[in-house]
């Protein structure tokens, strides 16, 4: 998934009258033509001329086009993922990385409140901890063998073992305390 989101490409075409922007998938056979170089630092001028088959593109000259390589791995990794009873053992219980599980509904608004200060922290603390959501309605069985019985509910998992559970959309500073508990030690 994430070299999919990797392998977008974000084509600009600048002219007098504007720019036109469009993203692209490469289809399998051009991911195995792409060469990437090897990352050596940022270049004011590094831009990847491409070809395009467009007729706007064409009708202005390859001249006028400039092709970037937008890898958003990072941002498909940081966001936080909905775990199901069958991904549970795997993603949660056998991760190596402290894991953040908030349990919510759709019909929750106290859910809608925490949903982006659980999105904020899972990129502040990507690659730290582990950050999925649940779906009580959709996987309630996970809900009751953790003896979920309002939400929103946070429980926070290192080496597979249950560790402490926040209830209620609390502010982002508590979930933070409660992550670098688990993240230092």
């Amino acid at each position: 998934m994430a070299m999919e989101t990797c392998l977008q490409v974000s084509r600009v075409c600048t002219t007098r009258i504007g720019a036109i922007q469009s993203h692209q998938t490469f289809s399998s056979k051009e991911q195995k033509l792409v060469k990437f170089p090897t990352f050596k630092g940022l270049k004011k001028n590094s831009a990847i001329t491409v070809s395009s088959s467009s007729s706007f593109a064409n009708s202005y000259g390859a001249k006028h086009r400039k092709s970037l390589v937008v890898c958003k791995a990072r941002e498909a990794l940081n966001e936080v993922q909905v775990v199901t009873d069958s991904s549970w053992n795997n993603l949660v219980i056998g991760s190596e990385n402290p894991v953040l599980v908030e349990f919510w509904a759709p019909w929750c608004g106290p859910c809608r409140m925490i949903a982006p200060v659980v999105d904020e922290l899972a990129k502040e603390y990507a690659g730290k901890i582990a950050c999925y959501k649940l779906n009580t309605d959709d996987c309630p069985t996970i809900a009751s063998q953790y003896g979920i019985r309002s939400i929103p509910t946070v429980l926070f998992f290192k080496g597979g073992q249950k560790k402490e559970s926040v209830i209620g959309a609390v502010p982002k500073s508590t979930l933070s305390a409660t992550i670098d508990k688990y993240v230092d030690s």
